[in-house]
């Protein structure tokens, strides 16, 4: 018995990173056992217990569950021994139901039966206490209980205790819902609803096997054509040479205008001149067709101020965005950005950075010290377990975690840094899912390097 307190103590202190808890309508199963300690007017020794519980979740703090459980009695008086079969109904209510910690209180009434050897009793319960679950996965949670069971015998009514442990197991149920972003959502989620689908993810965003390799070519056309002129093919030759160098990498290559002319123009023609630019390099450099992609963007995602001939120019260009599954010290030359995902875990609440991801975060320290007219933006996401309002200050806590390690720990000067958190806002994949939700919670380095040509 002192085996099982203690196995239900260790676990309701853990505190790792975890999965999501209840899910609304969702059914369970808890097999437990534990032991069972009976008033002392009964003359019965303390005993193992071993039950069942089936529970239906009715939304994520309430639910009910239905006990079914066995003591073999052994009495500290004469050799009478008695078999206790308990059953009761109970009420639940669960604390912090969208984190893998649980805590829940419970009460619920019901009858015990004891099945002497010459005689059968029956008499009604009532019982009240609570417990905590922890979630190993997003359907399978540890169990710690505490319970207080009175029976109401003849003449007195019985003060008896039952401890357990045991596991959950959920089935169904629906997910937790995506947090709108121009609507915080309060720290307990509302009623699940269906996840809006995922916008296109940028070619920019960095994954944790590739960085990503931005080149902004200065390349000028003439109007409405999409021919590279002869001054511009050492420009394309940037991302032809690099590509030749490490045949792994493919490349998205992105055409922008200003806003002179209609949007449908405007599409067509930056498709146009991104499509040039690709096959310039498979006929120049021989870059298979299969690693490029031409995207056109039009004018929709200006970068200056299209009232001024300077913005309108900033804004006509051609961008080389390019996966490299290659360590940025094996780089020569610094790109205009260059973005990276760390790959950092951090545990539930914490924005503590654990000595194993610690070589992790020195890829932007000794990438930066190499390059020192470098700057670097540290993005800091997560999914959407959890309030807005919370995630949105995780995920700020974290950026600003990685930058004090950058300044304290690599000595980069804390101007050439900057730290933000986006919470949930920009998901690259689906939160209904385990590895959705860690695909989401991620890290990014932006770095931009100001290069004189």
């Amino acid at each position: 018995m002192k085996k099982i307190i203690i196995c239900m103590i260790v676990f309701m202190t853990l505190s790792t990173s975890g999965f999501a808890g209840e899910r609304p309508q969702a059914f369970s199963i808890s097999p437990f056992i534990g032991g069972y300690t009976f008033d002392g007017t009964q003359h019965l020794s303390t005993r193992p217990v071993y039950g069942l519980r089936l529970g239906y979740d009715i939304t994520g703090n309430w639910a009910t569950e239905a006990v079914f459980d066995y003591v073999n009695g052994e009495p500290t008086k004469g050799n009478n021994t008695v078999n206790l079969y308990s059953y009761r109904l109970d009420v639940l209510y669960n604390f912090m139901p969208a984190g893998p910690f649980v805590p829940y209180l419970a009460v619920g009434g019901g009858g015990i039966s004891y099945d002497y050897k010459y005689y059968h009793d029956t008499d009604a319960t009532f019982n009240f206490g609570g417990g905590v679950k922890y979630f190993v996965t997003d359907s399978i949670a540890l169990r710690g209980d505490v319970r207080q069971l009175l029976a109401f015998a003849k003449p007195d009514t019985q003060y008896n205790w039952e401890y357990t442990a045991g596991v959950t197991f959920l089935f169904g149920g629906k997910q937790p819902a995506t947090a709108p972003v121009a609507q915080p959502e309060p720290e307990v989620a509302p009623a699940p609803v269906q996840e809006a689908p995922i916008e296109p993810v940028p070619a920019a965003e960095p994954t944790p096997e590739k960085m990503k390799y931005c080149v902004n070519l200065a390349i000028e056309f003439d109007i409405d054509k999409t021919e590279i002129r002869p001054q511009y093919h050492d420009e394309v030759a940037r991302v032809g040479d690099f590509m030749k160098k490490y045949p792994t990498t493919t490349a998205v290559i992105e055409g922008y205008t200003d806003e002179v002319g209609s949007a449908e123009y405007n599409m067509k023609l930056s498709q146009g001149r991104a499509e040039s630019v690709v096959n310039y390099l498979v006929e120049k450099f021989g870059i298979e067709q299969s690693r490029l992609s031409a995207k056109g963007y039009g004018k929709t995602k200006p970068i200056a101020d299209n009232s001024t001939d300077a913005g309108r120019q900033k804004n006509r260009r051609i961008n080389a965005i390019i996966d490299c599954a290659i360590d940025a010290k094996e780089l020569t030359s610094p790109p205009e950005r260059l973005c990276m995902t760390l790959k950092v875990e951090f545990a539930t609440d914490s924005a503590e950075i654990k000595p194993r991801y610690y070589d992790e975060v020195n890829k932007v320290g000794d990438y930066m010290k190499k390059y020192p007219t470098t700057t670097a933006v540290i993005e800091g996401h997560t999914d959407n377990t959890g309030g807005y309002e919370y995630n949105m200050r995780l995920s700020q806590r974290r950026a600003e975690s990685v930058v004090n390690y950058l300044v304290e720990k690599l000595g980069i000067e804390r101007s050439r840094l900057s730290a933000k958190g986006y919470g949930p806002t920009r998901r690259i994949a689906y939160n209904n899912t385990a590895e959705g939700r860690q695909t989401n919670r991620r890290i990014n380095a932006v770095i931009d390097c100001v290069i004189k040509k």
